[in-house]
């Protein structure tokens, strides 16, 4: 049997696919059934910062920032089905019931409540933390800078009361990824995770209405992630986590050569169960027997740019053109 044993954030997983944060792990059954799939890790779906009771007056300050899936004004309409006990009640009972690693998300856009929280969390079991920092600069009345800030302080606020490892989860959407990459990494991050799938949307033309696009990810999504995990693979201090457009081996693959330390998989369970975890360590395992190669640490970031002779096809896009012949 192939070696899939992966060390994640200094975690130990039995291998590489983490179930990502989504509502299919807001509960211990739904933990269990991925664990018993074969899950290396569960990252449970995220707390909101609008659920720990803050000061809804300097939430609203920062609601420019919002920019997820289920972002602020989701929150607010649907209501909050989980609060902050109640999530720490997760925490604890989930450890409980299995033994992979149990890693909280908490979605924030403020850097003023997660401080004490995430004491808690810890004091709860939580093996690490997943910051889901999914802010869309789209204000043109604030700089990078000042995005980049946010990020900065939320990070290093969390990281002043923990001792667990705190990854954080973000979008593609910076003037210098790499930059902030390692700026995160530098200031305690064990791990980025790339990248937030922003709130997708779309109009409709007969009522002349804004609606939700599509929920889930594609397979053609992978694309982004794939390029900057194989441009961060081994410059950047911490492990990366690829996620978005994973769906099956063939995925994670792709995101183990181009330098990933762990993959994570959401849309893909929602299309075709919590038991397609096993068909996809299944399929994994077979790839590696068909290559040779008995572990993952093998191959891993062996098609990052680091390790090529020809760094150059990873960012200019005249070389399009000789790889795949477009004219």
């Amino acid at each position: 049997m192939a070696d899939m044993k992966t060390s994640y954030m200094g975690l130990e997983l039995r291998n590489p696919l983490i179930v990502a944060s989504c509502s299919l792990v807001n509960s211990v059954e739904g933990v269990q059934r991925c664990a018993d799939a074969g899950a290396g890790a569960v990252v449970l779906k995220s707390l909101f910062e609008e659920q720990i009771e803050a000061d809804t007056k300097e939430i609203q300050k920062h609601v420019w920032l919002a920019g997820h899936t289920e972002a602020y004004d989701y929150v607010r309409q649907i209501g909050l089905q989980t609060g902050e006990q109640d999530y720490l009640n997760l925490v604890e009972s989930a450890k409980k019931a299995v033994s992979v690693p149990v890693i909280a998300s908490l979605n924030c856009i403020t850097p003023e409540w997660w401080t004490d929280y995430a004491g808690r969390l810890e004091a709860s079991g939580a093996d690490g933390i997943e910051l889901n920092m999914a802010i869309l600069p789209s204000d043109p009345r604030h700089s990078s800078n000042d995005i980049e800030k946010l990020y900065y302080d939320i990070l290093e606020g969390v990281k002043k009361n923990v001792k667990i490892p705190v990854a954080v989860k973000i979008g593609p959407y910076f003037t210098s990824l790499a930059t902030v990459g390692r700026q995160l990494c530098s200031r305690g991050a064990s791990a980025l995770v790339l990248f937030n799938r922003f709130y997708q949307l779309d109009i409709n033309i007969d009522k002349l209405t804004l609606v939700p696009g599509y929920h889930f990810s594609t397979p053609e999504e992978i694309n982004v992630s794939l390029r900057w995990i194989s441009l961060l693979a081994g410059r950047i201090d911490c492990d990366l986590s690829a996620t978005t457009g994973v769906h099956d081996a063939t995925g994670v693959v792709k995101q183990l050569l181009a330098g990933a330390s762990t993959v994570q998989v959401c849309s893909t369970l929602y299309k075709h169960g919590i038991g397609h975890l096993s068909n996809i360590l299944s399929n994994l395992e077979a790839w590696m027997k068909k290559h040779h190669f008995e572990s993952v640490s093998q191959f891993r970031g062996r098609l990052s740019q680091k390790e090529s002779e020809m760094p150059e096809l990873y960012e200019r896009l005249q070389y399009v053109k000789s790889l795949v012949g477009i004219e």
